[in-house]
């Protein structure tokens, strides 16, 4: 991991099941990063359990939010803290082990040449993606080629939310100009970071569903995701 610093950033909404399980891992993977837990008030107690892990584990912070406001705020939230503090790669990562920690060491090396790194579930014409309902998986490819198609993301998977960010990358962008959530947040950070110029590379990643916990997934979420596709499109084509 050489000297730089990495911060991996989890935001949480009732995971009091996930949490304690998936710290340990990470930290096998890469001892010297610290986590930081981004909790909107949850009901279920996770911030008091990270707290009390905290006590044991160096390197573990909790950011906590006084009310359940959507991914995108909470990972904007997390992004600032993270530039305050001076931290080198920035990562995004769900608490549920749908994103698995044994890939974080290959986001750090990938990094080296990236501005952005991508752990993505379609690439080379495969589809690796383990226990979602064919309804969500369906709806989960063709977002993506909607968003390549209608906002011209060069990315295969554009609503992917397992990444990792240099810290010059957040810094380049208008973060507060972000409003979006769910899958639409994914989608608008890599538009802006594709319009910034920057380099994006995606890696391999098989993605697995949730075992623990309840999905956040929502017909909202859609149907926001959908609306930004044409908000995008439309500065896409008045930007030229």
């Amino acid at each position: 991991m050489s000297d730089r610093r990495v911060l991996i950033i989890i935001p949480t909404y009732n995971e009091k099941e996930n949490i304690p399980l998936i710290i340990p891992e990470i930290k096998k993977q890469l001892p010297q990063a610290h986590i930081l837990v981004v909790d909107d008030n949850s009901p279920d107690g996770t911030s008091a359990i990270v707290k009390g892990i905290a006590q044991g584990i160096d390197g573990i912070h909790v950011l906590d939010r006084t009310k359940k406001e959507g991914l995108g705020k909470a990972y904007i939230a997390g992004f600032k803290w993270a530039l305050e503090r001076n931290y080198d790669l920035i990562f995004e990562m769900d608490a549920d082990f749908s994103h698995n920690p044994e890939y974080l060491p290959t986001f750090v090396k990938t990094a080296e040449d990236a501005d952005l790194v991508i752990g993505s579930r379609y690439m080379n014409g495969t589809v690796n993606v383990v226990n979602w309902p064919l309804k969500r998986l369906l709806l989960s490819y063709f977002g993506n080629v909607a968003a390549r198609m209608i906002a011209g993301i060069k990315i295969m998977d554009c609503t992917g939310g397992f990444k990792c960010f240099r810290a010059e990358t957040l810094r380049a962008l208008d973060l507060d100009s972000i409003a979006s959530s769910g899958y639409s947040f994914q989608v608008e950070m890599n538009f802006y970071v594709q319009r910034a110029g920057l380099t994006i590379k995606e890696i391999p990643i098989i993605f697995k569903d949730r075992e623990l916990g309840v999905s956040k997934m929502s017909s909202k979420i859609v149907k926001e995701a959908l609306g930004l596709l044409w908000k995008l499109r439309f500065k896409t084509v008045f930007a030229k």
